[in-house]
């Protein structure tokens, strides 16, 4: 199986992110959330353009991938849960729940703590708010998130196939709940229950600081609630609300190449 997981990692990953992502584009297509107030093809060229060099960053500049990591941590025997006699399921729940539990936290800290907003604010530059955005991140925002679940993997010993599907699951809630698409108010009401939705997840992309500083999560919404970041919705209503940071709202200074030195440039990030 290990075998299996690490020969075809690759197609499995691109295989799910690319059929969620066309999903969600038709989706929005066909049944918008809000109106779209920025140029789509820009904003699409741009954010496709970062998603590219994020994975090259993820497969090439880093030297320890989370997919081998956890395997040989795996065989080796080394993490907690290698030590625990658990049944493959409990294995895997509790993997997901461990890594799902780590993202929250990164996130949460890469909002409260100054050097790190300035990598993570690059994500909420956005003006508008769909599938692409995603897939918006700083490429040193995402070695240091793979270096985090390196330790992760290692202190905790997560297989490598619980490795493998909370990668899928990672992409595809990401894609999903930045997703622009129309989600019925009773169908929300269930979903977020176990699952972040998109009009949970938008909170977070407001423009007003004490609503951006709410709704971490990227998979489950439990952490949020647990912790007492939960907002249920924005004060201006989703398709009235403002979308990014007060001071960053002229697409012409959020092209790529500003965007990529925008850590080290940026006087304040609001």
């Amino acid at each position: 199986m290990n075998v299996l997981i690490s020969d075809h990692s690759l197609i499995i990953r691109l295989t799910a992110f690319f059929a969620i992502f066309l999903t969600m584009a038709v989706w929005e297509t066909l049944a918008p959330r809000r109106t779209v107030r920025t140029s789509k093809p820009r904003r699409w060229l741009t954010n496709l353009s970062i998603t590219a060099i994020d994975s090259l960053v993820a497969r090439i500049l880093l030297l320890i991938p989370g997919l081998g990591l956890a395997l040989t941590a795996q065989f080796q025997g080394w993490g907690l849960l290698n030590r625990l006699d658990l049944p493959l399921w409990a294995t895997g729940l509790f993997s997901i729940l461990i890594l799902d539990f780590t993202i929250y936290l990164q996130h949460f800290l890469f909002h409260k703590v100054p050097l790190f907003w300035f990598l993570h604010g690059f994500h909420h530059t956005d003006l508008d708010i769909d599938v692409t955005t995603g897939t918006r991140f700083h490429p040193l925002e995402i070695a240091i998130s793979l270096v985090i679940k390196a330790g992760t993997i290692l202190l905790m010993g997560i297989s490598g196939w619980a490795f493998l599907l909370f990668e899928i699951l990672l992409n595809g809630t990401s894609l999903f709940n930045h997703g622009n698409v129309r989600v019925s108010p009773g169908v929300d009401r269930v979903l977020r229950l176990f699952l972040v939705t998109p009009d949970m997840h938008r909170v977070h992309h407001s423009v007003i600081i004490r609503e951006r500083d709410s709704n971490f999560g990227f998979n489950l919404p439990w952490w949020d609630r647990l912790f007492g970041t939960y907002r249920d919705q924005p004060e201006k209503g989703h398709t009235e609300m403002v979308i990014g940071l007060a001071n960053f709202r002229n697409p012409r200074d959020i092209t790529l190449p500003k965007l990529l030195l925008l850590p080290f440039t940026a006087g304040r990030m609001l």
